[in-house]
């Protein structure tokens, strides 16, 4: 147990039977009443983000969550299967689990976070950037721009379509913000 007090960007509480991360907090004490914490916080299990308000030193559940980095091995018809790189425990999840599961290719380390009390798989997120070659894309033809950051769409190797900048060719490896699935850079 813990209070209000113990408020921190991070902190995972239960909130409502949820597991929940603060990611947004202020204490307020208004000049007439008693003081109160606004508190803004990410649901693990969905990633929607909630509201609430509690007064000063009210009693919180914390709840403890562990990252553990795993490997991506494959994708069958039960999911995708993936193992841990110390204890070679294997596990897999349903693509809905997966942020951008798409642009994950076979041997892709990522991070699973865990309910550390029941063992149970909360979110699986891809590095920020991951590397990947241009597999298709159409050329670009000089004069079809009438700005100057025109993009084309292209596929990578993962089998995932992204918009390219038009300069960006079939065979190139580029780099990948698995965040916002968007174009970084070129890779030499």
């Amino acid at each position: 147990m813990a209070t209000t007090a113990d408020f921190k960007n991070g902190l995972c509480i239960n909130f409502n039977g949820k597991p929940c991360t603060i990611v947004w907090f202020q204490h307020v004490k208004p000049g007439k009443g008693g003081a109160f914490v606004k508190v803004k916080m990410r649901n693990l299990e969905n990633g929607r983000i909630l509201e609430n308000t509690y007064t000063a030193g009210e009693k919180i559940d914390t709840i403890r969550i562990e990252r553990r980095p795993y490997q991506f091995l494959y994708k069958d018809d039960s999911g995708f299967h993936f193992m841990h790189g110390e204890t070679f425990e294997q596990i897999d999840l349903q693509e809905e689990m997966i942020d951008n599961a798409d642009l994950m290719a076979e041997g892709q380390f990522v991070e699973m976070m865990f309910h550390a009390d029941d063992e149970r798989v909360l979110t699986c997120e891809l590095p920020p950037f991951i590397e990947s070659e241009v597999t298709y894309t159409e050329p670009a033809v000089k004069g079809d721009t009438a700005s100057t950051n025109a993009q084309k769409s292209a596929t990578i190797a993962t089998g995932a379509e992204i918009m390219v900048p038009l300069f960006v060719n079939q065979g190139d490896k580029i780099k990948v913000d698995t965040r916002t699935r968007s174009y970084a850079e070129r890779v030499k």
